[in-house]
């Protein structure tokens, strides 16, 4: 039961950045979710209610490069990854929603990696 309070906890945290971060054609939302092995980010215009760009673990370009790699590790690449596909798609600023999840760890990681790409936020 732990666990199903634990998941309620992050969806009220995630509801309060929700409320605060709105992603905008200029300026559009990075979306994180975390998984116990996988890490995924989307770029999304919530006013038009598309995905701009995403990226995980498990997409091709990073798969070959994650064996042997520790999860923060593989949450760089991730990182680095959505924000070339974000640039290529000429955004260059976005809001950081962590999810409800901490600023630490993987979510902090993929941060940082995105930003060392070019990415503004």
């Amino acid at each position: 039961m732990a666990k199903k309070g634990r998941e309620v906890a992050r969806h009220r945290r995630h509801a309060r950045v929700r409320a605060k971060v709105k992603g905008t054609a200029s300026k559009p939302r990075l979306c994180v979710f975390r998984s116990l092995n996988h890490i995924y980010a989307q770029v999304v215009d919530d006013l038009q209610g598309h995905t701009l760009a995403s990226a995980s673990t498990l997409d091709s370009e990073v798969r070959s490069a994650v064996d042997g790699k520790t999860k923060t590790a593989r949450s760089g690449l991730v990182g680095a990854l959505i924000a070339k596909r974000a640039l290529n798609q000429g955004v260059k600023q976005v809001a950081f929603d962590r999810g409800g999840y901490k600023y630490h760890g993987r979510v902090k990681a993929l941060a940082e990696a995105a930003r060392e790409e070019g990415l503004e936020f």
